[in-house]
C-alpha cells in the first residue's frame, strides 16, 4: 500500500454560544479547521484533522497548519501509510518542529490502519475499556454568576465534571471559582484552569483563597519553573497542559512531583503516535490524564474518542466531546455525547465518513 494524494480542506465550525473566552481576553467565535484526507493505491482513504485555538494560545495557527502541509506531504508520497512509525520520521526530516502540523496526517494514518486491518482505531491502540466514559465541559470565561449558571445547566445534561476558564483578574477568578463550587453536587469534579493566566504570586493567593474548596489547579502560569513553584506552595491537585509537549518534559515533572494530573492534547504532540507514548508512560507512572486536543469538530473528536476509551479506566481523569460545542457537523458516523458521557465508534478506523462535497475547492492537494 502506497500513498498517492494528500489532501486538505479548510472548514468553518461556528460555536453555539457564540464565543468561547478564555485567560488574557483571548476569544474565539468560529474556528478555523483543516480536514486532511491521506489516499491509497488501494482506494482505501483515512480522514483525520486539526484545529488550533486561535493564533494566540500555543505555537500553532490555522493558516500555518496549511503552509506546513505543503511541505511535507511531498516526503509521503509513495510511502506506505501503515508504517506509523517510520512515517512520523519522514515528517520529522521534512519540517523540523510544528508537530500540530504532522497531527492531522497521522491520525489519518490510524484511520486507513484500521481501516485494513477490519479494526477500529481503539483496538489498535490498545483495547476498549468499559462501554464509554465521561467527559468535561469548558465554561468560557464570564462573571461568576453566570459561569455557575452555565455549569448548572450542563450538568442538566449529565457532565459531571467542569473545566472552569479563570486566568483573568484574581479578586474576580476567586469569586468565579467559589460561585461555581456553590452549585456541585457530591460526585462533581471541578478544575479552575488558568490557561498560563496568572503570574506566580497571583496563582498562590487565589488558590490559598479557594484552600478549602474541592477543586483542582490547572496551569496556574506560562512558564514550567513557575508552575512548579506554586505546586510547592499550595495544597490542591495539580494538572499541567501547556507546557506538556513532549516526553521530556513529561518525565522531568514527573520527577519533580510536579503534576498530579497531565492534559495530553494530540495535536500538540503531533498526532496519535506521540500522545499514545506518552498515554502508556502515564499508565505506567501512575499519573491520571485528560486526552483531548486543542478544539476542533467531529473528526478530531473521533480520534479523542479512540484515544480515551482505549485508555485504563482509572487512569482516565476527563476527556471532550468538541463536536457538541459547534453548529456545524463535518463528518457522518461522529460519536455523539450521551447523558455526560461518549463511546468511541466500533467501526475499522475512525468510523467517521467526512461531508467532503460541503467544503468546497481543497487548500492543498499534493500526488
Amino acid at each position: 500500500m502506497r500513498i498517492t494524494r494528500i489532501a486538505a480542506w479548510q472548514v468553518d465550525l461556528p460555536l453555539h454560544e457564540g464565543s468561547y473566552k478564555w485567560s488574557g481576553g483571548k476569544s474565539v467565535t468560529v474556528f478555523d479547521s483543516t480536514v486532511v484526507a491521506v489516499e491509497t493505491d488501494t482506494g482505501v482513504v483515512g480522514y483525520g484533522e486539526v484545529c488550533p485555538l486561535g493564533p494566540a494560545y500555543l505555537p500553532a495557527y490555522a493558516n500555518g497548519v496549511r503552509a506546513g502541509l505543503k511541505e511535507i506531504a511531498p516526503a509521503l508520497i509513495g510511502q506506505d501509510p501503515t508504517q506509523l512509525g517510520k512515517l512520523n520520521r519522514l515528517m520529522d526530516a521534512a519540517l523540523k518542529g510544528h508537530p500540530y502540523v504532522k497531527s492531522a496526517v497521522d491520525v489519518a494514518c490510524w484511520d486507513v490502519l484500521g481501516k485494513v486491518s477490519g479494526l477500529p482505531v481503539c483496538t489498535l491502540l490498545g483495547g476498549r475499556y468499559g462501554e464509554d466514559f465521561h467527559l468535561y465541559r469548558a465554561i468560557s470565561q464570564e462573571a461568576p454568576d453566570a459561569m455557575a449558571a452555565n455549569v448548572a445547566g450542563y450538568r442538566a445534561e449529565g457532565y459531571r465534571r467542569f473545566q472552569l476558564k479563570v486566568g483573568g483578574d484574581p479578586d474576580t477568578d476567586i469569586e468565579r471559582i467559589k460561585a461555581v463550587a456553590a452549585v456541585l453536587k457530591p460526585g462533581d469534579r471541578l478544575v479552575a484552569d488558568a490557561n498560563t493566566g496568572w503570574i506566580q504570586h497571583e496563582a498562590i493567593r487565589i488558590s490559598k483563597a479557594v484552600r478549602d474548596l474541592d477543586v483542582y489547579i490547572e496551569q496556574p502560569c506560562l512558564t514550567y519553573d513557575e508552575c512548579r513553584a506554586v505546586r510547592r506552595q499550595i495544597t490542591q491537585p495539580f494538572v499541567l497542559d501547556e507546557n506538556i509537549d513532549g516526553i521530556d518534559v513529561l518525565m522531568r515533572a514527573h520527577a519533580d512531583g510536579a503534576m498530579d494530573v497531565v492534559n495530553l492534547k494530540i495535536s500538540k504532540l503531533g498526532g496519535l503516535t506521540k500522545t499514545k507514548q506518552l498515554r502508556d508512560l502515564c499508565v505506567s507512572l501512575g499519573i491520571g490524564m485528560t486526552l483531548e486536543d486543542s478544539w476542533g469538530g467531529d473528526i478530531v473528536t473521533a480520534a479523542i474518542s479512540h484515544l480515551a476509551h482505549s485508555t485504563p479506566t482509572e487512569f482516565l481523569f476527563s476527556s471532550t466531546d468538541f463536536n457538541s460545542y459547534v453548529t456545524r457537523s463535518i463528518a457522518d458516523g461522529a460519536p455523539q455525547r450521551v447523558n455526560g458521557r461518549l463511546a468511541a465508534s466500533t467501526e475499522p478506523g475512525l468510523g467517521v465518513r467526512p461531508k467532503l462535497r460541503e467544503f468546497g475547492a481543497p487548500a492543498v492537494d499534493v500526488s
